[in-house]
């Protein structure tokens, strides 16, 4: 694969140096990758990572409250309203991942979405800010918007999920490709990347859900946005920063299109029966794939009619090139296996993510009816996501530098617990999230009714029992989220990773969509013979602890599913490589 140095100017076409069983001969790598890549990059990514979160989570934590209280909003239209946005920012990044794998690389992806996103945060703080556009407020909670309004605020916000649709599944990636697979001594330091990214990520979100949460609530929205606006132009310049030292892989053409070659290739020939030495299949002689940026994968058992896609029959012989349509190689055929084999991985990680956008959604809502002062001093509600992202800062150094090397010990793993471990315990911890919030709701509403407190707009019970739930949530996130980052750059083919990634996040945007269709369902249910249902406007009078029980429930079915998927998952193995 050519080494990209320099994405914008510079082009070094030193190849890799191949061993005869196929494998890159790291030993003997081209003088310039000592110079690129590696820890030497990472920083200017993760600080782009950073100041993104920062700017994203600064925006969006308090969102809720901004529909609510400015927009005037009820709260469940409110919690569709966040749900339904926060589910387009994890949709676009496939539109995103298309492009980079597929035409414009990794490196320009992020540039040009990034600009995007600075146009919609600069819109949304006009929005907020400037007479005339933003909303007529009477008092602090008495706010009224007309349509102009709204419909300016949700341009900025849908204006920012695309720009985050070319960002999301393409750093955590560039990132990684700063390490070569081939060399064992920079393969090593890759898990430990993914922790040290989620690490940055947690970093921005600090400072979002504490400073610019205050500044929301106690300065004003034109702040509260102009403040993000910033921070992800700061992010712009970190990355650009970093150029010179950046390793970047060639786009290998459209991945789609080669997927639909594969399966053209095994409809035409699905009667064709494959022998049983896999050693006849097509794949071409030489060292390298012929897909741009990929290696070769060895044939695997797992979905063994595709591979009548890499049957070799006299026709496909009748002219001077192969026709990729008629006659596939095993390692595109693989290509399409290991996409398969990824989603009912991927499809357990959609209740996950259901539960996690509840930090930002109904435990916000939740911390509003507690009791929100200390010394007369205002928490806001949302703020208290900070616990979560303190939890992911402290357990993320835990988890690197002590739970590995214990776990190694016992299980001889490089990384102490394999990928597919390490996301199944944070499934597990997640239910007891879950149990956590529904136990405080229950506790809280035994007060309102005991007191009869029905029309107080804050319960007296300090908004820190939120703590723990919090806190579950992110060590939860830790195992999880982590893990699919690992898992879904390392078991996609080589020039299909953005797009994997971009899949991994569509689970955070199914995860909000069931969300919002679970209220929609709930509040239907629930409000029948006049009733107020689970959740009311006035909290006070609703069962939001049933909602709770609901995701408990439907956690515990989704850990059963994930165990037998499983156990039944293979990783993908590269030709000259024991996996």
């Amino acid at each position: 694969m050519a080494e990209i140095v320099n994405a914008s100017t510079k082009v070094d076409t030193e190849e890799d140096i191949y061993t005869k069983d196929g494998t890159v001969d790291y030993k003997n790598k081209p003088a310039n990758r000592k110079k690129t890549g590696t820890w030497k990059a990472c920083p200017f990514i993760l600080g782009n990572e950073c100041c993104e979160r920062l700017a994203y989570y600064g925006m969006s934590m308090n969102l809720l409250l901004y529909f609510k209280n400015e927009l005037h909003q009820h709260s469940a239209t409110a919690s569709k309203n966040l749900s339904n946005w926060s589910g387009t920012c994890y949709v676009t990044p496939l539109l995103g991942a298309f492009l980079a794998d597929a035409y414009l690389g990794r490196y320009w992806t992020i540039a040009i979405f990034s600009i995007i996103y600075v146009l919609g945060m600069t819109l949304l703080t006009i929005s907020a800010s400037v007479s005339g556009l933003k909303p007529t407020c009477v008092s602090k909670d008495n706010c009224h918007a007309n349509g102009t309004d709204v419909a300016l605020t949700f341009l900025a916000l849908y204006l920012v999920a695309l720009g985050t649709g070319g960002i999301k599944p393409c750093v955590s990636s560039y990132g990684a490709d700063q390490f070569d697979d081939a060399d064992e001594v920079e393969k090593k330091h890759k898990s430990s990347f993914f922790n040290w990214f989620y690490f940055s990520i947690n970093i921005g979100a600090l400072v979002a859900s504490s400073l610019l949460v205050w500044i929301q609530d106690n300065v004003g929205w034109g702040w509260g946005f102009g403040v993000p606006a910033v921070a992800m132009a700061i992010a712009v310049a970190s990355f650009f920063s970093g150029t010179r030292l950046y390793r970047n892989q060639k786009p290998g053409g459209s991945p789609l299109t080669r997927i639909c070659q594969v399966v053209v290739a095994w409809w035409r020939k699905r009667r064709v029966h494959v022998p049983e030495d896999k050693s006849l299949l097509y794949e071409t002689t030489d060292a390298k794939s012929n897909i741009v940026g990929s290696r070769k994968l060895d044939h695997t058992k797992d979905f063994s009619f595709l591979d009548k896609a890499a049957m070799e029959l006299q026709s496909d012989h009748a002219k001077e090139s192969v026709n990729p349509w008629r006659l596939c190689t095993v390692t595109q055929v693989e290509e399409l296996k290991s996409v398969i084999k990824l989603l009912p991985i991927w499809a357990t990680g959609i209740i996950f993510s259901c539960v996690y956008g509840q930090m930002s959604n109904l435990f916000v809502l939740q911390g509003s009816y507690m009791d929100i002062t200390i010394n007369k001093f205002e928490i806001p509600p949302a703020s208290l996501s900070i616990f979560d992202t303190l939890s992911v800062i402290f357990w993320v150094p835990v988890y690197d530098r002590i739970l590995v090397p214990f776990a190694r010990k016992y299980t001889g793993h490089k990384s102490g617990l394999t990928q597919l471990q390490r996301m199944g315990t944070g499934l597990l911890i997640s239910i007891f999230s879950m149990l956590a919030a529904g136990i405080l709701e229950v506790v809280r509403l035994g007060i309102v009714r005991r007191h009869n407190y029905y029309d107080h707009e804050h319960t007296p019970m300090s908004i820190f029992w939120q703590v723990p739930q919090y806190f579950l949530i992110g060590l939860a996130e830790v195992f999880t989220f982590v893990g699919q980052l690992d898992f879904f750059y390392d078991q996609a083919p080589d020039s299909m990773r953005s797009l994997c990634s971009a899949l991994s996040l569509t689970t955070v945007a199914l995860g909000n969509y069931l969300s919002s269709l679970l209220v929609t369902i709930v509040m239907a249910l629930s409000t029948r013979g006049g009733k107020p249902g689970w959740i009311p406007d006035n909290l006070n009078r609703g069962q939001l602890q049933n909602f709770f029980w609901l995701l408990s429930i439907l956690s515990v079915l989704n850990l059963g599913a994930y165990l037998l998927v499983a156990k039944w998952y293979t990783y993908k193995r590269v030709v000259g490589t024991l996996r």
